[in-house]
């Protein structure tokens, strides 16, 4: 993921689960936050107990990968999201966190264009 998509300081991080709204499901919580910024960005949170660091850093590349490639192309600019894995990431798969995501985003109705569909 490119540079100005990423939120990096922990301050960011905090104005956007205080001053965003949240959507949850039993992998993941979405928090997003409206911004004046010219692209949005994405910060991910995965906490010791989702597992060791070959785990956090495992559901971490899939939930980037995810966002990169399913959602990024499709979500409008100026907005900040933090991705919170809960402990069911772990044992989930790419497809699973994939669904799980898009899932939440649409729940969210912050897609401004549908992404594709996952046929299996």
């Amino acid at each position: 993921m490119q540079k100005q998509h990423r939120l990096r300081k922990s301050r960011d991080f905090a104005a956007v689960r205080r001053e965003g709204k949240s959507w949850a499901d039993r992998r993941l919580v979405l928090a997003a936050r409206r911004t004046d910024a010219e692209h949005s960005r994405f910060g991910f949170s995965v906490s010791k107990r989702v597992g060791n660091a070959v785990v956090r850093n495992r559901v971490k590349r899939r939930l980037r990968e995810t966002a990169r490639v399913e959602v990024l192309p499709h979500i409008e600019h100026g907005w900040d999201f933090v991705v919170i894995a809960r402990k069911d990431a772990a044992d989930a798969g790419y497809r699973r966190l994939n669904r799980s995501l898009l899932r939440l985003f649409r729940r969210a109705k912050l897609l401004d264009r549908a992404p594709p569909t996952d046929s299996t």
